[in-house]
């Protein structure tokens, strides 16, 4: 059995709409070459960096058929799919907050979501031992009926909901450590016992005013939505005390028949949109533990889809470093900003400072 790789080309054609980083161009914002943040060439990089390293004769590459509408329909209601392939079809436009698409970017974005699909599916069948999607555009802020922070379609809960139905799996949980707060996915699953959710994330970045401690779901979903917002710096050392706090005791408690992480790399050091300090070595080591928890716990049921990271130059060495690891290839590709970013860890006294705000958030967790 293999690691699976899912991407395709079209997802990378995807537009950024008239932006300059996250602001619309008008008054006094003059546009950029790049637009928004999320453009295609983190992605594509990525993608480009695993053939050269020679990582893809390690992998099972593959493609998938766009989600259906049926599966749309099991996250998102009929009149917001209808607006989004109404405005696609007619060239585009934006529907929610900093989400522009132009023509065709309905089709996209369902393929973005069939990615995530297919690759849950191969897991889950046995088709493959753990599973990777090079989904875009990105999906974890996208609620029921309002896209935002660039995610149409919320492609983790499209994958989940589709393998439920299909009754390959009931109990899944998702670990979202992208460095913003996994909105949509914690609103779409917020009164469901069966899916539970953890986000690790920068406190207060973005959505502002989502992401706390306290909002643990409600109805028979309460205590399966768990949020850790972590101090700007928060670094290597930090987040892996994350893992071992609060995420591993969630995953023993809740029992999940199969894990998905929503991978996001904008937790990376030299990220745009966030202050983080993690490294290459940072999301190879949280691989592993995840990895880890997925043996124990449900037969190593485990599938990474990618979210945010903005960084054209360090994405793609985060992500091959998380291949590296998934797939125990024989193939590395060394971190050219491995000595800088050691340099700039916290130190010892900050260090105590973020396991002391993460041992309180677990305390305020139940763990």
């Amino acid at each position: 059995m293999t690691t699976a790789f899912f991407s395709d080309e079209r997802c990378f054609w995807h537009g950024g709409g008239n932006y300059a980083f996250t602001l619309p161009v008008a008054g006094l914002v003059q546009p950029t070459p790049g637009g928004l943040p999320e453009n295609p060439e983190t992605k594509r990089r990525l993608r480009n960096l695993i053939e050269v390293t020679g990582l893809t004769r390690h992998l099972s590459m593959r493609g998938a058929k766009p989600a259906s509408t049926e599966d749309l329909l099991r996250v998102h209601p009929e009149s917001y799919l209808s607006a989004f392939k109404a405005a696609s079809d007619a060239g585009g436009g934006e529907l929610g907050l900093r989400t522009p698409f132009g023509a065709g970017g309905y089709e996209i974005a369902a393929l973005s979501a069939g990615l995530a699909k297919a690759a849950f599916h191969a897991v889950l069948t046995g088709e493959a031992r753990n599973a990777y999607s090079l989904s875009r555009p990105p999906g974890h802020h996208c609620t029921a009926d309002f896209p935002n922070g660039f995610c149409l379609l919320n492609n983790i809960a499209v994958a989940i909901r589709a393998a439920q139905g299909q009754g390959l799996v009931r109990r899944v949980a998702v670990i979202d450590w992208d460095v913003h707060h996994g909105n949509g996915t914690e609103a779409i699953f917020w009164e469901d016992p069966d899916v539970l959710t953890i986000s690790l994330h920068q406190e207060r970045n973005y959505p502002l005013d989502t992401g706390g401690v306290e909002a643990q779901g409600a109805g028979a979903g309460t205590g399966t939505n768990l949020n850790l917002p972590l101090p700007p710096g928060t670094g290597h050392a930090g987040y892996l005390h994350a893992m071992k706090r609060v995420v591993l005791p969630a995953l023993d408690r809740f029992r999940p028949e199969a894990i998905i992480v929503a991978c996001g790399f904008d937790a990376a050091a030299v990220d745009p949109l966030g202050r983080m300090l993690c490294t290459a070595e940072t999301f190879r080591s949280l691989t592993r533990m995840v990895m880890q928890a997925a043996d124990r716990l449900c037969g190593g049921r485990l599938t990474l889809v990618h979210e945010g990271g903005y960084s054209e130059v360090y994405v793609p060495f985060c992500g091959h470093a998380v291949l590296e690891e998934l797939s125990a290839a024989p193939v590395n590709a060394p971190d050219p900003l491995a000595a800088t970013l050691a340099k700039r860890q916290p130190d010892a006294r900050f260090d105590i400072f973020v396991q002391r705000w993460i041992d309180e958030a677990a305390g305020a967790l139940g763990l």
